[in-house]
């Protein structure tokens, strides 16, 4: 029923400048964090087949490749387990491999037995990206921080009480500093009142203190 029910459209780097903002941003401080052995943590939330979690992965390893070695992960999840198995796979058709630069096409996949042109992710990629079923709306487990959050294009689909309701969930499970990227369709409407600050199209920056260890 909750497959029946739910809305899974994705591509590859869609809406690519937020994957530039996130390294603009973030990238001296991961280093940092590199040489330190500290955790560093993104959450791709309402994943749906894959794409943008990968799509987070090959840019950052792209841009520095110590990553796949440090204590990086990158958390997926979505309410329905059709696509979090499709994602696990890693296996994409040419026609879903649109928007990925033949760069990464090269370098981060690998192509398929079958000879139909589908490519499968590189273990590179799944090793540091953890697929899970989860609900927004039900209890969190996860007891970390995250540097960044995208949750793009999923609000959209809830009523404004509802999109209240993730706001300050969202705030406390953000480092501070850290980033929360939204939908091209989407806003918050009074980000301050929930510890964010407005730094670009749909992207925000969490400036009130979190609620976790920051390690």
């Amino acid at each position: 029923m909750i497959s029946a029910l739910t809305t899974n459209v994705s591509q590859f780097f869609r809406e690519a400048q937020h994957f530039d903002m996130l390294c603009d941003a973030l990238l001296p401080t991961f280093r940092e964090r590199i040489r330190t052995g500290q955790r560093i943590r993104i959450w791709s939330a309402g994943c749906s087949n894959g794409q943008e979690p990968y799509s987070v992965a090959m840019h950052l390893l792209s841009l520095e490749p110590s990553l796949a070695d440090a204590d990086f992960r990158i958390l997926a999840t979505d309410i329905d387990p059709n696509v979090i198995a499709f994602a696990q796979q890693g296996k994409y058709a040419p026609a879903q491999l649109k928007g990925v630069p033949k760069s990464h096409l090269h370098g981060f996949t690998m192509a398929h037995p079958d000879d139909g042109g589908d490519r499968v992710m590189s273990e590179r990629l799944k090793t540091v990206v953890s697929f899970r079923e989860l609900n927004l709306f039900d209890d969190w487990p996860m007891q970390f921080p995250f540097d960044a959050i995208f949750c793009r294009n999923v609000v959209i689909y809830f009523d404004q009480p509802t999109q209240e309701r993730l706001w300050p969930r969202f705030s406390t499970r953000i480092r501070p500093g850290g980033l929360l990227f939204l939908g091209h369709s989407e806003r918050i409407a009074e980000p301050g009142a929930h510890g964010f600050r407005s730094c670009g199209p749909t992207a925000y920056t969490k400036t009130a203190p979190s609620h976790f260890n920051s390690r």
